[in-house]
């Protein structure tokens, strides 16, 4: 029953402090007040800054981490899928394709990941790393509005930066996943429910 109390209080607490981030202007997302970067290094801070002030994409990169770290679940393809597809989808972007409602698309990634985190169950190793791609190619997505008309390193550079970043991300919660937590991680998919659940009702 205590545990139980605190599993609430957990997701609780993700759902209030996520609607507050949810309801924070979209410019928030873009770390030069929405002017695209000129030069190499606006574009690496940029990228690398995006996915951290971004709470939705940060607690995504999270959770891909906190997966991984579940043994025979495929963990490299994890984090690996994500960031290739993240690549595809802001050069999609970048080149005028059109993805619906990416919004909810990455709002409901977090869900979701939350949901293979808390329920705490077998699931196919494909799975994981399929989702991952799908939520990456969004997640890309939206980055790509940071950059959109920028030259060619400008445009290289923002890809590195967020790269880097969201490796470094992943990577952190893997290894709080595997050695910290010593994987339980069900408090974790918890507050990742919450923290999705706030975003997807923004969403709408």
């Amino acid at each position: 029953m205590k545990h139980q109390r605190s599993l609430l209080f957990v997701a609780l607490a993700a759902v209030f402090f996520g609607s507050l981030l949810a309801a924070g202007p979209a410019l928030a997302h873009h770390p030069f007040g929405g002017q695209t970067p000129t030069n190499a290094l606006e574009a690496v801070l940029s990228g690398i800054a995006h996915p951290v002030i971004g709470f939705d994409h940060f607690a995504f990169v999270v959770a891909v981490g906190l997966l991984a770290a579940i043994p025979k679940k495929g963990s490299f393809w994890i984090p690996g899928s994500f960031l290739l597809a993240a690549l595809g989808g802001t050069l999609a972007h970048v080149a005028g394709w059109n993805l619906p409602l990416p919004e909810l698309f990455i709002s409901a990634s977090v869900l979701a990941f939350g949901l293979l985190l808390a329920i705490d169950r077998p699931f196919p190793v494909v799975l994981a790393p399929v989702l991952a791609a799908i939520a990456g190619l969004f997640h890309g997505y939206a980055y790509g509005e940071a950059i959109v008309g920028a030259e060619m390193t400008p445009l290289l550079a923002y890809l590195i930066g967020f790269t880097l970043i969201q490796t470094a991300i992943a990577a952190a919660a893997f290894a709080m996943g595997r050695f910290t937590l010593k994987g339980n991680l069900r408090p974790a998919g918890y507050a990742l429910c919450g923290i999705g659940a706030a975003f997807l009702s923004s969403a709408f």
